[in-house]
Formats: C-alpha cells, structure tokens, sequence
C-alpha cells in the first residue's frame, strides 16, 4: 500500500456544519467509519484535499423507532450496534443479518450504516495496488479510459458489494440526504445508478443522514455467497421479503447485492403473487434473478457461478419464509 496523502480534517458537531464544511472544502470527501475509504486512499484511489468526519454528529448516531416512520437509522450507527440493537434483532432480523455479514468483528465495530450504503463498487482491475494499475494503463473507472472487463464498451463494470443495501430495499427503506440545497427524502434505491464509476445518485456536498423503515415490515431474510466465509464481500447476497394471505404470497420483494454495479429490486414479482410457494414457484423465481443479474468479470471466481448462486439463494430465502415445507425443494 501506497502512503496516505496529505489532507485536511474537518470534525463537524451539526448537520449544517457538515454541509458548511462540505460547501467550502473543494475535492473533499464524507467519512465515519473509514473502513473502505481509508483502504483506497492507501492503494492510491483518490486524493481529497479534506476529509469531513460525520461521526460527531449526534443526530447521526441514533438508531430506535419514532411514531409512523417505524425505524430510523443514523448514517453514522456502526454496523455492530445495528446488529445488536433489540428492536433491529427481533423486528428486523435481515437488516440485523446483513450487518452481522459484514467482514469482520473489527470492520463492523468501525464501519457505518451510511459508509456500507455508500460503498465504492469493486473490481479486480480497480482495488489493486498503484504501481499494477499503471502497468495495466489503470481503468475506466480511475485515471483511464478502458473498462478490461468490458474492453469495447463505455461503462464501467465494477460490483456494488455492500451488504446492507438490499436488506433495506427489501424493506421498502426511504433514506434522508444532506446537502447545500437542504435535507431530501427519496427512497432507497433512487441512490443508486447501474455505472460502476459513478453508482451513487448523490450531488457534490451531498451525504446520507439517516435511513427509515415502515413500522410494519414483512418477514424478510437475508443471506450471502463469498468466497471466505469469514471476512469476504458478497460473490451474490440476496434479501427476500415475503407476506402471505392463508398459504398464498400477495407480497414479494427481491433484493440483489455483488452481482451489478448498483444493488437493485428484482423487478416482475407481481406475476409470482396470488400463488402459493412450490417447486414450480421457486423455479420462476430463480429464472426471473436469473435474467437480471449481470455479473461480469469483477472477481476471481466464474460470472456464471455468481449468477447461479443469486437463483439459490433467492429460491432458499424464498422457501424458507413462504413454508418450510418445499425448503429441500429449493435449488
């Protein structure tokens, strides 16, 4: 790893502050955790003349319920007091999931709720060291001009791999947003573009303030494939939220993460309700993620193998949740 470069600090205590610092600091960036950026500043991707730290913002590190708005989270909850949060672990047991998925006890015990929502997207011509980059004429996505996983095309194609992000789609989650043209609310996955360069729908001084749940969630589940089982990021993870009416579904939302350059709610879900979970049902379904995964050559292991295990673990998640019944019959 390379030497950090220089950069200034700033520790706003308010929201306006934050944004303040964000309006006068040029080439600044948003940090809490900085368990993913500090990485790549290390390895030479990037070099911000200020980092703003949001950890000191009080409204930011609240995690609990309020009224209608069910959960509210603050961007800056680290991943582990979101997993051990009770409301989260009993009411909300995919997003207490996914954020027990993430690395390790030590990044968990660091990173944030809005770091792991707002994760660089990953790829194995991107997240290397500076000198390799050179000698491979860098990439689309950083000091270059050519995608190597897509060599002829335009756009880049590094993967999305938080962990969090599809537990909360979901969930339906809507978030807040900061910025010099004040706070906005939108939901979740108008965050997100399919660019690996440019996924994040944020505009400059922009950052995630809190994200909110509905109070009456479905059942919902969440799991992941990677490569070690201990620390990775996800290969595929999927999160599955499932209502029943007696044993047919009449509500389903899929939720995919690792496979694209944004996580994304599979879409055409409608026409596996009013029917109940079975072998045909869980075969539909794997051949709808099937379609609209797009893993590329960002990782080590086979894009084929990454799209299939998308299906399974959506089937499984599926089974599981619609009735325990047809769980051997998932594939």
């Amino acid at each position: 790893m390379e030497l950090l470069p220089p950069f200034h600090v700033a520790t706003p205590g308010s929201i306006a502050a934050a944004v303040a610092a964000g309006r006068h600091q040029e080439a600044s960036r948003f940090i809490a955790g900085g368990t993913d950026l500090m990485v790549n500043l290390r390895h030479g991707l990037g070099d911000p003349a200020a980092l703003i730290d949001l950890r000191g913002i009080p409204e930011l590190r609240h995690v609990g319920t309020t009224g209608p708005d069910g959960l509210v989270i603050g961007a800056a909850v680290t991943l582990a007091e979101l997993a051990e949060h009770p409301t989260v672990a009993t009411r909300y047991p995919a997003i207490a999931a996914a954020a027990t998925a993430v690395g390790a006890p030590a990044h968990r015990a660091a990173g944030t709720v809005g770091g792991n929502l707002c994760l660089d997207t990953r790829c194995i011509f991107y997240n290397r060291s500076a000198w390799w980059r050179e000698a491979n004429g860098f990439c689309l996505k950083y000091q270059g001009d050519t995608c190597h996983v897509a060599p002829t095309g335009k756009r880049c194609h590094a993967a999305f791999s938080g962990d969090l992000a599809p537990a909360l789609l979901a969930h339906a989650a809507e978030i807040d947003i900061a910025g010099p043209d004040g706070l906005r609310r939108q939901p979740l996955a108008a965050l997100y573009a399919e660019d690996g360069a440019a996924h994040l729908r944020l505009a400059a001084g922009e950052f995630l303030v809190r994200v909110i749940v509905a109070a009456d969630p479905w059942p919902a589940a969440y799991a992941k494939a990677r490569a070690r089982g201990a620390i990775d990021f996800p290969l595929a993870g999927v999160a599955v939220a499932l209502r029943r009416s007696g044993d047919d579904v009449d509500g389903l939302r899929v939720a995919l993460t690792g496979t694209n350059a944004r996580p994304f709610l599979l879409e055409g879900t409608e026409g596996l309700l009013g029917a109940p979970v079975s072998p045909a049902w869980l075969d539909r379904l794997g051949r709808l993620v099937q379609k609209q995964v797009s893993p590329m050559r960002t990782t080590l292991l086979a894009a084929q193998y990454r799209r299939r295990v998308a299906a399974a673990l959506a089937q499984r998640l599926a089974a599981t949740l619609g009735g325990a019944a047809v769980v051997g019959d998932a594939a």
